[in-house]
Order: C-alpha cells, then structure tokens, then sequence
C-alpha cells in the first residue's frame, strides 16, 4: 500500500450513504475512502451496489443520506459534469461513446468551448488534442475518425481516453473511477491499462471495479467488498486471494466444481448442426464441424480469428457465401435471426445490452420476446401467461427484480444476462450459441450459468461457447475448436479428467 502523509485528507470519500430505488435499497449505510496515489478496489456480486456507488461518486445519483467528500471537503455532486469538473471522471461499462461522433468530439464531448476560435470549433486544434490523449493509451487512430467504426475494445480504451483527459485540466488530485474496465479487453490490452493506472497513479488516484477477482488483487492496494448495498470487508491486496474474496463477496467457499465438469455428460449420437466448408468473404473460410444434442462446442482464438464472425453467422446475422450448413437434418441458409430462431438456433450476444434486450420493456416481456407466438390468441396478448412464465424462470435462475414488471434496463449485468438466457430458453432452442456469456458478471453469477450451461446440455440443447477466457472454454467444453486468421488450426476433445491445457490452445492460435 501507497505511504500517505499523516495530514493528507482522502481524495475522496464516503460517510454513511445510503441510496434507495423502488423496491431496491441499492446502498446501505456505506463508507469508504479512496487515498491520494492509491488504487482502491470494489468487488461485489451482481447487484450488490458497485455501480451505484460509482455513479453517486460521478454525480449521475444524488445520495438520499450520508456524505461525500472530495480532498476532505464536503461536496453535493449534481451531475457528471460537476463531477469532473471537482476532478472525478468514470469510465462506464456500458460505455457513453457516441458511436456518430469522432474520437476527438468524444473525448472532448462537452468541453469544445476549449476549441472555440472566432466563434467556431477548430476540429484541428481539438483532433491535435485528442492526439495527445490517445497516445496516453497507446491508440493509434486518427482523430477524426468516426467512434462507429471503431471496435468495441478500441471504443473502450477511448472511453479511458475521454477520462484521463481530466489530467491535463484539473490542477491538483484527480480521481478516475473505472467500472468493469477490462471486460472487453485482450490480454495484451488488460496489460498496457495496467500499466496506464501504474503511472496514473504517480499522481492520481483510481477506484477499481472488476468481476475479474485475479485483476483486482494485481492493480490494486486496497479492496472493499460490497453484499446487499453495504461494505462487508475491507482488507490489504497484498496477501489475499481469489479463495478469500468469493468468499466475503458470496459468504460461501468457492466450489471445486467451478465449472461443474463432474456434470458434464457424453453427448448424444443425434447431429443437431453439421457444417462443412463454411465461409464468408474477409471473416471465415473452409470451416467444417459437426454438434451433437448435449454437447458443449467451445471455439476459442484471438480477437480476428473469425470465431464471432461465425457465430454471427450460425445464429443468421450475417449470411454464409460458401459450403453448406445443415441444422437437424434440414440443409439451411440463414439470412435473418428470425430464420434462425425458427429453426432452433439462438445467440446469447456478447452486447447483451445493445442486442440481447430492450432495455425499456420489462423482465417479462424480455423474456417472452423470441417465442411471442406462444403467449398471443386471436391478436390478444396473454399477459397473465407472460407473467407465469416469467415468475418460474425468475425462481429457476434466481434473479434479482423487484418483479417481472420491473423495467429489465435497471437490473444488474449478472442478472440482466440470465434475462437473456430465460429467453431463449422460453422460446424452445435447440442449438444456443454463447458469445461471451460471463462478460462482465461475478463469480456468483457465473456459477450459476455454469449450472444451467451443464441443466441446458442434460435436457439434449447444444451448446456453443465463445468463453471470456480460456480457463472457461476449456472447463465447459466437450470439444474445442481452435480458430486463427479465419480457418480452424486445431481440434481437442476435453472430456472430464482429460481437457486440454491453456498452453495447447494457445499454440494453434497465434
């Protein structure tokens, strides 16, 4: 932990805060400070009021009681701008990028008045800026360029971008706030931001949010545990473990069947998806596969690889324009998701908030959305109907909503995602494809779609994972494809007591 000068206030803290929304008290009695020079840490399950502590610190909530304190001095934040302009600014999770906007007009989005020139914004001197503040994250774009063409990892580190820019502006101690920063992020990636908060925090300070437990303990100095609104712990990075923080975030030991491999099953003789000499033009060529009712495909490869781009395709977001693709036995070309539904195949998007839910229809209409059909008569909804199926699939995945009226845009990312998974479970897949199904959950939430990973595959469903890391692909999967510059490299069997190491993956994919 950072030494701190006996006299030095926090740069920022908390005293009692509570905040409430209808049904959800969302933090209870909280206090903690972040020191100058000093990365603090927040872990919690899903739900458990990391993020509306963030945004109370960025002005987006106004507490209901207690106090918050900027370098020792009392202050009421009442918007994000105010925020920054005190020295706070957050890095969400969601993202705020603008995708109609360039990377400079992002990362100066409410501040051009520092551009202005006889009346007028000069986009030169605000692109010469931005590139200075890229080079902070080490991005190599033009300025100009519009964020809608951008990935979503490089629309990320934008995002940090537009944050770190508050450096340049604000004399004296800033604080950057950073929820689920590394969610998106390649290795290589995690580890040039690891670096940016090393050096940040020469003369800053940083609150650190993560569901990825092994990154907290390595960026930061001190961790605070959140459960149900409130801080349950606080302790040292240094010395704690993985083993310890599950356990004050779930109050439980984390289980040895992690990924629940002792459930997982030889799969069936029936062929549910044959592919053969599968290709689309710039993304994937020559790819060949068969799944099996109750098995887990897994597909793992680099960012480029082509493997979302495949699963796009099997779930008709984007046409094949080579080989054929058979899905139950019926030779099939999707040009639609709804064709897709049809036939049994649903995708669970790595964006579940921007294309797996409206985020202003409630839990039950999400989940209901992919099967409709099933819930209308003589062009009359059944919202008694809706409301049933949505009450048991609440209890089965345990999700936390004041109700299944409750607007599904307000529930956490854990539970948002478990949404999502009702639905297509609703709607009667056959054959899910998983991209990325525990991005940006914990590890309570995790382990709970790992259960319904191994429930789907026990009822005959087929799986196919994109995992957030290769420790997942490898622990869910019955077999493992191996992807590299659009072409399958490598194919393993990773039967229980016989999966393939990390290393072995990572040999055919770069």
């Amino acid at each position: 932990m950072s030494a701190q000068p006996q006299t030095a206030p926090p740069v920022l803290e908390l005293r009692g805060v509570s905040k409430s929304f209808p049904g959800v008290k969302a933090l209870d009695d909280v206090s903690l400070t972040i020191n100058r020079n000093e990365v603090g840490g927040i872990i919690g399950e899903n739900g458990a009021g990391k993020t509306s502590l963030l945004k109370v610190l960025n002005g987006i909530y106004q507490p209901d009681g207690g106090q918050l304190l900027v370098n020792g001095e009392p202050v009421k934040l009442a918007s994000p701008r105010q925020a920054f302009d005190t020295g706070i600014a957050m890095v969400f999770q969601e993202q705020s990028i603008l995708p109609s906007l360039t990377v400079a007009e992002n990362i100066f989005l409410g501040r051009e008045e520092e551009f202005l020139r006889f009346g007028l914004i000069s986009k030169a001197r605000m692109n010469a800026a931005a590139a200075e503040e890229l080079k902070k994250v080490h991005l190599d774009i033009h300025p100009g360029t519009p964020c809608s063409k951008l990935s979503f990892a490089d629309r990320q580190m934008v995002e940090i971008a537009k944050a770190l820019s508050l450096d340049s502006r604000i004399d004296g101690n800033i604080t950057i706030l950073l929820d689920e920063p590394t969610s998106v992020l390649e290795r290589k990636e995690v580890e040039l931001l690891f670096e940016i908060i090393a050096d940040l925090k020469k003369h800053a300070s940083v609150a650190f949010i993560s569901h990825r437990l092994d990154e907290v303990l390595v960026v930061t100095d001190r961790v605070y545990v959140m459960r149900d609104g409130k801080v349950v712990k606080e302790f040292a990075s240094e010395g704690a473990t993985e083993k310890d923080m599950h356990q004050y975030m779930v109050g439980r030991q984390l289980h040895n069947e992690y990924y629940r491999e002792a459930r997982q099953a030889a799969p069936a003789d029936k062929v549910l998806v044959e592919a053969r000499n599968l290709g689309r033009t710039g993304a994937f060529r020559n790819v060949s596969f068969t799944l099996r009712a109750g098995e887990v495909l897994g597909i793992a490869g680099v960012i480029g690889s082509g493997r979302e781009d495949l699963a796009r395709c099997l779930a008709g977001h984007m046409p094949a324009d080579s080989g054929t693709l058979t899905v139950d036995g019926k030779s099939v070309r999707f040009t639609s998701v709804p064709q897709a539904a049809a036939q049994g195949v649903g995708l669970v998007p790595a964006e579940r908030k921007i294309e797996g839910l409206v985020a202003q229809f409630s839990v039950a209409e999400n989940m209901t959305l992919a099967a409709l059909p099933k819930y209308v008569s003589g062009g009359v909804l059944n919202f008694a109907a809706e409301r049933e199926t949505a009450k048991a699939w609440i209890d089965r995945l345990k999700i936390k909503t004041p109700s299944a009226n409750a607007m599904v845009g307000g529930l956490s990312g854990g539970n948002q995602q478990k949404v999502v998974l009702a639905k297509w479970r609703i709607a009667g897949v056959k054959v899910l494809i998983l991209d990325h199904p525990t991005r940006g959950i914990d590890v309570g939430a995790k382990e709970d779609v790992y259960e319904l990973v191994r429930d789907m595959t026990a009822e005959g469903l087929a799986v196919i994972l994109l995992g957030d890391t290769l420790e997942e692909v490898i622990g869910l999967s019955s077999r493992i494809l191996v992807m590299r510059d659009g072409e399958i490299t490598a194919t393993f069997d990773a039967p229980p007591g016989g999966k393939p190491t990390q290393v072995d993956l990572v040999e055919h994919m770069v």
